[in-house]
């Protein structure tokens, strides 16, 4: 037997010399030090990707940030005349401090436009948005794929409409002289003109947007179904769970994180509910049903020229509307979600 397979004594296992012991603290600390790289190193290694994202960048801060500056005209009694140069303009332009907001706040066309606003914003949310994911669900559940595509592209292809031509299709179907008005006036009714009638705008609007954007969002909650693994509903329903179990027990609980995140942007887009949808019809049923934040601003802004007082509507939005979505984020993590940023 050789000396090396001897077993040693307790006595010879104390005196034989060990290695030091590193501190915890300090290996940690080595180990971030050598996998953590310099910023001369990451610009080196991503200064193509940097190169690729710098053109996207400058749009991003030419037409998104910049203009954030004009919002001073919300202070000024803005006089575009003053000067060819717009910056020049406002520079000479005379300061009012919060007269403008004090003006619109005792505006009562400014609260209506605020109450029309809301109202079809609470509607779309309540009528529009959960038909794309009920939509989703029923062609995920096509077996057939051809036919599954088929009804995929049939709802998805308004999307691709302008707001002028879905208008031109909701009158020529529901106008004065529409199919709808012909049909009743030929079985011994009265004519029908939901197009000019300012008590159902509101749904009429909603109606227009859920046929023109509901397929985008069925592609939306089509990719988040698409990502769910076979091996859960096989093992739902080996578990004995039939149809609807496994569509509330594993389908929707694939599509919360989704369903979270459109919610916040929704909620932020609150105070959007259609520009130039809206601005299309809003002679055919009165700025008193079809009037909201939008259109205010574009009509005192740019119709009647006092530039000014629209700024300051529009500030009031944007500052609202980014404290919904800052309020909405805050819900999504307190429902477990990450929302548009994490915490």
């Amino acid at each position: 037997m050789s000396h090396s397979t001897v077993p040693r004594t307790r006595a010879e296992a104390k005196t034989s010399p060990t290695k030091t012991p590193v501190a915890s603290g300090d290996a940690t600390g080595s180990r971030k030090r050598a996998g953590k790289l310099g910023f001369r190193l990451r610009f080196r290694r991503d200064r193509v990707l940097l190169l690729m994202t710098l053109p996207a960048l400058l749009l991003l801060v030419v037409f998104n940030y910049v203009p954030i500056l004009g919002n001073i005209v919300a202070f000024e009694d803005y006089d575009p005349y003053v000067s060819d140069n717009g910056i020049v303009s406002m520079l000479h332009s005379p300061w009012v401090g919060l007269a403008n907001f004090q003006q619109m706040f005792q505006d009562s066309a400014f609260w209506d436009a605020v109450q029309n606003t809301l109202v079809l914003f609470i509607l779309q949310l309540v009528l529009f948005f959960p038909i794309p994911i009920l939509l989703a669900l029923l062609i995920n559940s096509v077996v057939r794929p051809r036919v599954r595509a088929f009804a995929q592209a049939v709802l998805y292809l308004p999307h691709f409409f302008s707001w002028v031509l879905v208008i031109a299709v909701f009158q020529q179907m529901f106008g004065g002289a529409g199919m709808l008005s012909q049909l009743l006036r030929e079985h011994g009714h009265g004519g029908i003109d939901i197009m000019t009638n300012a008590a159902t705008f509101k749904f009429l609007i909603t109606a227009q947007s859920v046929w023109k954007d509901a397929g985008w969002g069925i592609i939306v909650f089509l990719a988040a179904l698409a990502s769910v693994s076979p091996d859960l509903y096989e093992a739902a329903a080996m578990d004995g769970a039939g149809r609807w179990r496994r569509m509330w027990h594993v389908t929707l609980p694939a599509l919360r994180p989704v369903v979270a995140l459109l919610l916040v942007l929704r909620v932020g887009d609150a105070l959007t509910v259609g520009f130039e949808q809206i601005l299309l019809q809003r002679d055919a049923v009165g700025p008193g049903a079809a009037e909201v934040l939008d259109t205010f601003v574009w009509w005192n802004g740019v119709r009647n020229q006092d530039f000014g007082y629209a700024a300051a509507a529009g500030l009031v939005k944007g500052v609202v509307s980014i404290g919904l979505v800052v309020a909405a984020n805050k819900v999504a993590h307190l429902m477990g979600e990450q929302g548009v940023y994490k915490k």
